[in-house]
């Protein structure tokens, strides 16, 4: 304590340990803000997936209450079909009671000498009084039936529906999630864009509009003679220097962009559609591919991350200028570089 009172008594009053508790208070404030986004994303993406399963179970149980229904539906109609049957015996039963009642009456007056006759009527009425009431009987079963199918069928449709109106309010919740992960992606798309513009922007700043470096649309485009001699995939002095400059840039891109956006940084090597004559390399195609991978493989060499970066090989096969003359064939020989997400 006598050596930091003679320090302050020497130097003045020691700031430093107050600058060092603001920064560890901004780092801890920062880390509790990317943990709270990493925890919603992880919950977010953990109830769209319980919501598809949900989904596949409600259809699995409307598919079985839809067999079911099925099921009972057929066996109403069997059941519809017997007491059809049933009341058709009844009627042909109740017409020949009526004949049989009409030969009683006619033989009434003849009993004492036809007595064998109405005795054996009596007992074919008898007969055909017990047919009718086992018919009757059966029908009463039948209604029975019916009614249960009936009760059976009203609870089944009321579940139809209350699945249905389940699966709608699941439906109804899908939408909402998906149209918040759209929103949530139309944001970082359009994030990435400015950071896009404003890379492009910084680039034709240390660049400068020197001839053979321009911006067309959305990619900044290195013409061939910049970076490599004719016919050849090795970076020349030149192009090594103009590379540094972008790796520089690259380095400083990485910093700014937040880490949940994910992007690279695509190579894409084009040729002329003059063909290739002998030499180290099969076609414009194998030209072009190892130019785009050179290009990346010294990038990667000063220090950006291989994660950030992609390699492609067009060849002849994707000309900004369709003509045969000398200065479209050159500015068809090209290295474009385009900043996307993954």
């Amino acid at each position: 304590m006598a050596y930091a009172r003679s320090r302050r008594s020497r130097g003045g009053f020691d700031y430093w340990p107050g600058f060092v508790d603001a920064l560890s208070t901004m780092l801890l404030a920062i880390i509790f803000l990317l943990s709270v986004f990493m925890l919603s994303q992880y919950f977010l993406s953990r109830e769209v997936t319980g919501k598809d399963s949900a989904l596949v179970k409600l259809n699995k149980q409307i598919e079985e209450l839809t067999s079911l229904l099925a099921l009972e539906r057929s066996g109403r109609a069997d059941a519809q079909s017997s007491l059809t049957s049933l009341m058709a015996t009844l009627e042909a039963t109740q017409k020949d009671k009526e004949r049989l009642q009409g030969l009683i009456d006619a033989n009434a007056a003849n009993a004492a000498s036809s007595g064998g006759a109405a005795a054996a009527a009596q007992q074919a009425l008898d007969a055909e009084k017990q047919i009718s009431a086992r018919a009757a009987a059966q029908v009463d079963v039948l209604n029975q039936q019916i009614a249960a199918l009936r009760r059976q069928l009203a609870a089944i449709e009321e579940a139809l529906n209350a699945s249905e109106q389940r699966d709608k309010d699941s439906q109804a919740r899908i939408a909402d999630l998906g149209s918040r992960l759209n929103v949530a992606l139309a944001q970082k798309v359009q994030e990435l864009a400015r950071y896009r513009s404003d890379f492009f922007g910084r680039l034709r700043e240390i660049l400068g509009n020197r001839p053979g470096i321009r911006t067309v649309g959305d990619r900044f485009v290195f013409e061939s003679e910049v970076l490599f001699d004719t016919g050849r995939a090795e970076i020349n002095p030149q192009g090594r220097g103009e590379l540094d400059k972008l790796a520089s840039a690259m380095a400083d891109l990485d910093r700014e962009i937040p880490p949940e956006i994910p992007w690279v940084m695509r190579v894409d090597g084009h040729t002329d559609k003059r063909p290739i004559t002998g030499g180290a390399y099969k076609s414009n195609w194998d030209l072009s591919a190892s130019r785009a991978i050179a290009v990346v493989q010294y990038l990667v060499s000063k220090g950006v991350s291989p994660q950030r970066l992609a390699a492609a090989g067009f060849g002849e096969f994707q000309p900004i200028d369709t003509s045969d003359t000398e200065d479209a064939l050159r500015r068809n020989r090209r290295i474009e570089l385009k900043l996307t997400d993954r």
